[in-house]
């Protein structure tokens, strides 16, 4: 047998870089260097152990739908382990919102062949966490989402959900739609191996025409959800510093209560 796996990963810019809106409020993805959605990465790591640990033939298939750089971040999922890479890139696709990216990868991954779809929790820069969601709504299959555990058997994929007060197991008929946490283990480094056997790897390219989507579809124009105003975050004050001269306590109580902390 045989078990397709297509894994959603989003070249997301840097966090820890110095971000801004494009005027038309947008993110300016210029002036930032971007990266594979480090919550994605826990996602390829769980398609690699699941090809890993099965006695199928397993196909992993990273997706990714984005600018011309987005093929970095597909590269890094390659070097990772994964087998072949499909990048949506459209110029009709600026400004699409979760629901416009939802049809797109849905189309994606109807025309690519899946067994099953694995995706991060959420991206690291828009933080919704409803694409998996939608996504399994599009491909009218089962959603088994936010999963710390995940395995497939006999056509079965088996998760745990662990939540506040409990923990669920999960499970679903192929094919099916999962999303993992961050707690479903660390994602493995690239090795040096991996580097360069990623750069033999296919990757295919594909445009709305492709998917036989409409530019009315998707676009900033045709967005379900707005940004009207966007503000630069204000600089740090400093802080109020205490000095304990015998009443530092008291002093430190009365700030509490003026900010209504305590």
């Amino acid at each position: 047998m045989s078990l397709r796996i297509v894994v959603t990963v989003k070249y997301v810019p840097d966090a820890t870089g110095d971000r801004h809106f494009a005027d038309d409020l947008t993110v300016d993805r210029d002036d930032v260097d971007g990266l594979l959605s480090e919550l994605d990465e826990y996602a390829v790591e769980q398609a690699l152990q699941i090809s890993e640990n099965s006695d199928d033939d397993v196909e992993v298939t990273v997706l990714t739908v984005g600018p011309e750089d987005a093929k970095d971040a597909l590269r890094k999922a390659l070097s990772m382990g994964a087998d072949k890479a499909i990048h949506v890139e459209d110029d009709d696709l600026h400004g699409t919102d979760a629901i416009g990216t939802s049809l797109v990868l849905a189309k994606a991954v109807e025309k690519a062949g899946y067994d099953l779809v694995v995706s991060g929790m959420a991206s690291t820069d828009g933080t919704m966490g409803v694409v998996p969601a939608l996504l399994a709504e599009r491909l009218g299959v089962p959603q088994v989402t936010l999963l710390s555990e995940v395995s497939v058997e006999d056509g079965v994929v088996k998760g745990r959900r662990d939540g506040d007060s409990a923990t669920e197991q999960l499970e679903a008929s192929l094919p099916a739609v999962v999303s993992v946490t961050d707690q479903s283990g660390e994602a493995r480094y690239p090795s040096f191996k991996g580097i360069m056997a990623a750069k033999k790897k296919p990757v295919e390219s594909w445009d709305l025409s492709d998917l036989d989507i409409d530019e009315d579809e998707v676009g900033l124009e045709n967005a379900y959800t707005v940004v009207e105003s966007a503000a630069e975050r204000p600089a740090r004050t400093a802080g109020t510093i205490v000095k304990d001269e015998g009443e530092g306590g008291k002093q430190l109580a009365e700030f509490l209560a003026g900010q209504k902390f305590i």
